[in-house]
């Protein structure tokens, strides 16, 4: 049996950074690429803070699942990546922001270096109906 796997663009995220989708959907999940910290209209990285390059992560990733007509309060879990494991909290306070009731299963991940020199950027794993 083949498997069903549906390319995601979203007109409204930031154009991919390199060969990839925003997002894939298969078998009833959405599974999206990493967002940086990308202003979608003027394609340049933006928020001094961590804390602040969170929230535009974030922000992209529900214009990926808008695309996909779902929305990030259907997340199954997120993977943050962060230069800077010290801005932990300042990253949760904006995550918490997002998700004030059943946030999504979670991973923090401390990395090297992120594309354009970002501080943060988010993946998810979306539940979405076939």
């Amino acid at each position: 049996m083949p498997v069903s796997r549906e390319p995601v663009s979203a007109p409204d995220a930031p154009a991919a950074v390199g060969p990839y989708v925003h997002a894939v959907r298969s078998r009833g999940l959405l599974f999206c690429s990493g967002q940086v910290p990308i202003d979608p209209k003027s394609g340049e990285l933006v928020g001094r803070t961590a804390g602040e390059q969170a929230g535009r992560c974030l922000e992209n990733l529900s214009a990926v699942c808008a695309a996909a007509g779902a929305n990030l309060g259907d997340a199954l879990r997120l993977t943050v990546y962060l230069t800077d494991m010290s801005t932990f909290a300042e990253v949760n306070e904006v995550y918490a922001s997002f998700f004030e009731s059943s946030p999504p299963a979670r991973v923090a991940i401390g990395v090297a270096a992120l594309p354009l020199g970002a501080r943060v950027e988010i993946d998810a794993v979306v539940a979405v109906g076939d």
